[in-house]
């Protein structure tokens, strides 16, 4: 798939919360064909000592008005920066990178995200809904403050909460919940982003009961083209790079 260099410009960049963001970039040209759960390469404006790209799931695209939005979670010097970009600034963006989700052979899927991670699995449950598939939400935060764009995940599928402290949604993290604790597992896929540690534990309650799971993976990335190897993640396969031959790997192939 060609991937393109590109100097977007910024049509909004709203404040969601205390630490999320909604970037929504504007092209010139007309939009590449993008798939779920691929990203973009962002270079940082304005921060002299951020020298490398910094790795964002792409969370919507409008091919009709050639945007995109990116979900931003301030986690460092990098996103503080991108948190306070405006409107009609230009962000340089290497896109798009990654591989995707597959597409399902069952009508109805099961996508769980875990704090930033829900950022890729609106257009997911938007492409699918493209083809005739229904997707339910399992999204797990910290905290109700910390949930956004509730009305845009619900537009496209029923959407269920965990919280750390509970106080939205059921108590604990995304397998505590009901769906997975209950008696009877109602979807034959699940694809999954967020923590590593949220990633590994799904991975193993789904492969214990021979559930097909799909993970985009988390791993610091750099380079976004497979020349820095700093996000390289271990498989049965060997060691693959998660911003080429990722970042979305069966379950069954990632060695935690």
């Amino acid at each position: 798939m060609k991937k393109l260099i590109q100097d977007l410009k910024v049509i909004s960049n709203i404040k969601l919360n205390a630490n999320y963001y909604l970037l929504k970039l504007f092209s010139e040209e007309d939009l590449p064909f993008i798939l779920p759960a691929q990203f973009v390469e962002i270079k940082i404006p304005n921060s002299p000592s951020t020298f490398l790209r910094r790795p964002i799931s792409i969370h919507d695209v409008n091919y009709e008005k050639n945007t995109i939005k990116l979900l931003i979670n301030i986690a460092g010097k990098g996103t503080e920066s991108l948190s306070k970009i405006h409107a009609d600034d230009y962000l340089n963006i290497v896109y798009p990178l990654g591989n995707s989700f597959t597409m399902p052979t069952s009508d109805k899927v099961l996508l769980v995200g875990g704090g930033i991670g829900v950022a890729p699995l609106l257009y997911t449950a938007k492409y699918f809904l493209n083809f005739g598939i229904e997707s339910d939400f399992l999204l797990g935060y910290r905290s109700k403050s910390n949930i956004v764009l509730h009305d845009k995940f619900s537009k496209y599928g029923k959407v269920f909460y965990t919280t750390d402290d509970g106080s939205f949604g059921e108590e604990g993290h995304v397998l505590n919940h009901s769906i997975f604790t209950g008696s009877v597992f109602n979807y034959k896929k699940i694809y999954a982003c967020g923590p590593k540690i949220m990633l590994k534990n799904l991975s193993i309650w789904a492969n214990e009961r021979n559930i097909d799971c799909e993970v985009s993976l988390e791993n610091l990335m750099a380079c976004g083209v497979g020349a820095c190897l700093c996000c390289v993640q271990n498989t049965v396969d060997g060691h693959k790079c998660v911003c080429t031959e990722g970042p979305v790997f069966n379950s069954k192939e990632i060695i935690w």
